[in-house]
């Protein structure tokens, strides 16, 4: 109730006071200060709620805020999303051009053995003709000379296989399954050419071969080969890995895990790793 009202009654009530009894002046005044009170407590109640309405308005404002916030996360982490697609498919680009450059250096550096190997031919060949030469060129003259030369010329066309080739076929021998014939194969590539550029993959393959025909012992003797006396090889990784394959298999898990271990710790990331990880949690590590 408003002061207007208030004085209203008053007024009302005033003439009506002056005949009514002193008892009925009492309860008036009484009802008066009632009156007052009520309309203070009204006008704080009023305050307390402005209050709360300022207070619940701050908290929408503050919701909005945060919703609006949130879409920006939400905006954000889908931007983020679109960004972690984008740069998966530009790593598997890479990835793939990654593979096919090494394809193309394999390829290049096996041409480049085979050319090596024709040098050395060739190289071999006319030593040994000089040498002839050299011995007959005084007694027969020239036209010894050129006889020596095509006869020399003709042996050279006989020339041994080249490397590449005797890599396919001992290859392609483990591939069909044929593993003593391929292990003589890639054995004779490693004797008949020890510095090319598939020398050491020759010799993890002749640990393949033994760990395909069972003999563990002398798979990890050509695996320890690989690692041995070619630090640098790619072939690293898979040699430890099988050698603790092969240790499994000899019923030796002490060494097995040693080397399975090995594989994660110097080759994380790698396939290997992940089939070294997944053995040893088979064998509880």
């Amino acid at each position: 109730m408003s002061i207007k009202h208030l004085v209203i009654i008053a007024l009302f009530l005033i003439p009506l006071a002056a005949c009514a009894p002193q008892s009925a002046v009492v309860q008036m005044s009484s009802d008066m200060n009632d009156l007052r009170e009520n309309v203070k407590t009204t006008r704080e109640v009023q305050r307390k709620l402005e209050q709360e309405s300022v207070n619940i308005q701050k908290r929408i404002d503050a919701l909005d805020a945060n919703s609006r916030g949130g879409n920006d996360v939400q905006k954000a982490l889908a931007d983020y999303g679109v960004k972690t697609d984008q740069l998966s498919t530009d790593i598997q680009l890479l990835q793939g051009k990654l593979e096919e450059n090494n394809f193309r250096i394999d390829e290049l550096g096996q041409k480049l053995d085979d050319r090596g190997v024709k040098i050395a031919e060739l190289n071999a060949r006319i030593e040994e003709l000089e040498t002839k030469v050299k011995l007959l060129s005084g007694a027969t003259g020239t036209a010894v000379t050129s006889q020596t030369a095509t006869a020399s010329a003709k042996q050279a066309s006989g020339k041994t296989i080249e490397p590449t080739d005797a890599y396919r076929q001992a290859k392609s021998d483990y591939d069909k399954g044929n593993f003593e014939l391929a292990l003589g194969g890639f054995q004779n590539y490693v004797a008949q050419f020890p510095d090319t550029s598939q020398t050491d993959k020759a010799q993890y393959w002749v640990g393949e071969c033994y760990y395909s025909l069972k003999d563990f012992n002398k798979s990890i003797a050509a695996f320890a080969k690989v690692i041995t006396n070619y630090p640098k090889s790619d072939k690293i990784a898979g040699a430890k890995l099988k050698i603790g394959l092969s240790y499994l298999n000899e019923r030796n898990p002490t060494k097995a895990k040693e080397y399975l271990h090995k594989v994660i710790k110097e080759h994380p990331g790698t396939n290997e790793a992940a089939i070294a990880k997944d053995r040893l949690a088979k064998l509880g590590k």
